[in-house]
């Protein structure tokens, strides 16, 4: 998991430097296709994410929450609504979405998954991550109502974890078959 984040900030960070139109965080002067803030940005969240994965190896789950939330709450670059800040914000939103349905904090962790999907309204991977991880939230409730003796309530958790799942397979196929080389 820790190596994917890795690879998807490397990933952000070269694809923004790939972009043929103009980076509203670009460093025109000196003709850098990423400007300092928005890479130190990139760099400052890798740092959190990697401190919350320190936490979390302790089973430190508010602390892992209070460093990622540190992401969202901390300094942006001036351009908030490029799409590279926007994939690191959502994808948080999601982690923490993850972490808070680990303790079965569901209210919170569904509040978290709706702030990601309003940053990536699109088509996208992190869109369909979103999906994917709401689906998460929505079976681990259903355990722990199905475990209160809830049968109703976790049958409806479990419908709504198979309609998200259902929805993150769906925006995930497209992105791949735009990927595709014959699209």
């Amino acid at each position: 998991m820790r190596l994917a984040r890795v690879l998807l900030f490397v990933a952000l960070a070269l694809g923004a430097c790939n972009k043929a139109a103009p980076n509203p965080c670009a460093d025109g002067d000196a003709g850098e296709p990423l400007g300092p803030a928005l890479l130190a940005f990139l760099s400052r969240s890798r740092s959190a994410h990697h401190r919350a994965d320190a936490r979390e190896e302790h089973q430190e789950w508010s602390g892992a929450e209070t460093e990622l939330e540190a992401i969202i709450e901390g300094p942006k670059p001036a351009c908030p609504d490029a799409a590279e800040v926007r994939e690191v914000l959502a994808d948080t939103y999601a982690r923490l979405a993850d972490l808070k349905s680990r303790h079965a904090d569901f209210a919170a962790a569904l509040a978290d998954v709706d702030r990601g999907l309003a940053l990536v309204p699109d088509t996208s991977y992190f869109r369909g991550h979103l999906f994917e991880v709401r689906g998460l939230v929505e079976e681990r409730s259903a355990k722990t109502l199905g475990a209160r003796g809830d049968a109703v309530g976790a049958a409806a958790a479990q419908e709504r974890a198979l309609g998200a799942f259902q929805e993150a397979m769906r925006i995930q196929s497209e992105v791949i078959e735009r990927a595709s080389p014959e699209h």
